[in-house]
């Protein structure tokens, strides 16, 4: 990934997977892993370059979010989430 950090708002949804990996990353994420109707199976904070998350059994999708941005929205498992397209 070319960026230096994601911005405060942004966010990357990587469809059909239920694990990443932090190689070649340049900063620290959260990482929400998501099933197929957008609930929350687990939040993976704080996830540093040169590491592997662990897969999150049931899930489909999985969101990059800044690190921290998921304690601040007290984002936790079981929590839905509704995606809407940008104006």
């Amino acid at each position: 990934m070319p960026r230096a950090r994601l911005r405060e708002g942004e966010g990357l949804l990587i469809t059909d997977t239920s694990n990443i990996t932090m190689f070649f990353m340049r900063f620290a994420i959260d990482a929400v892993f998501l099933d197929g109707r957008g609930r929350v199976i687990r939040v993976a904070a704080d996830l540093r370059p040169w590491r592997i998350s662990t897969a999150a059994k049931g899930a489909k999708d999985t969101l990059e979010l800044p690190a921290g941005a998921a304690a601040r929205a007290a984002t936790q498992a079981g929590d839905e989430l509704v995606f809407e397209p940008p104006p």
